[in-house]
């Protein structure tokens, strides 16, 4: 058996209070890479918070981190119907169906904010979409989420040249897709355009498949509650006219708009340890940069013009 099975037996209170104490320990150690990440984000997208306010938002991020981790663990250990039962409210949830009878398909815009793989499962009610999966690199990490995912009606394809033809082909039949499109992408698969104000590399695959298909594009998020009683999920309809534009910087750019305002909403619950800026023009990965260089380049970088959480 699956050393990962064991998350099945677990309730999630317990799993839940389990994160709260890790993330309370992680705090305490600021140079740990999961902290650090956040930390240095924090300096990118949000340079003129105070110290204190910082110090205090990258608390809650860990906490909604760990807590997100724990729940996606056994949201996987679980059947789909689990996952399906925490979800307490669709706000929006005409926009997703209008999505869904598009005739030239639907992809939803999902970014790493909240508890995306219990919405995976409620979202699989809806048809069979086609997502893109790359292998964990821990083997029995990775049989653990494949186990999990098969129980969805998903169909699971690579994450190169094949999955983006088998994704064109289902929007193409009128189908749906889920792409998470804040991922950093290899050079040749996007363009440097800003997010939350930073220019830095961003995938196109989205925009391309929405210039080529006229595929409606749904943003989606799974929030949990305050109360911790479940989830929430809410639907954005994106639809300004930039999102489809045949030039990919433009398209780019609208999809990071639009995620910035899904993200804004729920700001504590981005991944914010993820290394989204690690190709930055004129740095590098600012994440080994030296930390005078570091603070020179956030200090002169004048696409810095809006404070994240207004």
């Amino acid at each position: 058996m699956n050393p990962y099975q064991v998350f099945k037996y677990v309730p999630l209170s317990v799993l839940r209070m389990l994160a709260r104490f890790v993330a309370w320990i992680l705090v305490r150690l600021p140079s740990s890479g999961l902290v650090r990440n956040i930390r240095i984000n924090m300096m990118l997208v949000a340079p003129t918070l105070s110290h204190r306010h910082k110090r205090d938002l990258i608390k809650t991020i860990v906490c909604h981190q760990c807590l997100s981790s724990v729940e996606s663990i056994k949201s996987w250990a679980m059947l789909p119907e689990w996952s399906i039962a925490q979800i307490r409210d669709v706000h929006n949830k005409n926009i997703l169906l209008e999505g869904l009878a598009n005739p030239n398909g639907m992809l939803a815009i999902v970014p790493h904010l909240g508890t995306w793989e219990v919405m995976n499962a409620w979202l699989n009610q809806f048809g069979a979409p086609t997502i893109m999966y790359k292998p964990a690199k821990n083997k029995t990490t990775d049989d653990f989420i494949l186990q999990g995912r098969s129980r969805l009606n998903a169909t699971l394809v690579p994450t190169d040249g094949s999955g983006v033809k088998a994704i064109f082909k289902t929007l193409k039949q009128g189908g749906f897709s889920i792409v998470l499109p804040d991922h950093v992408p290899d050079p040749s698969g996007g363009v440097v355009v800003p997010f939350f104000g930073v220019n830095t590399l961003t995938s196109t695959l989205a925009s391309k498949l929405a210039s080529k298909t006229r595929c409606a594009l749904v943003g989606i998020s799974c929030i949990r509650r305050d109360d911790g009683n479940g989830f929430d999920i809410y639907c954005y309809k994106l639809d300004e006219a930039a999102l489809y534009d045949r030039d990919a910087s433009i398209a780019t750019h609208a999809l990071n708009q639009a995620m910035e305002r899904m993200i804004k909403a729920h700001f504590t619950h981005y991944m914010w340890s993820y290394r989204r800026f690690k190709r930055l023009p004129n740095l590098g990965n600012p994440y080994r940069a030296d930390k005078v260089a570091l603070i020179d380049f956030i200090q002169n970088n004048g696409s810095i013009t809006d404070h994240p959480l207004n």
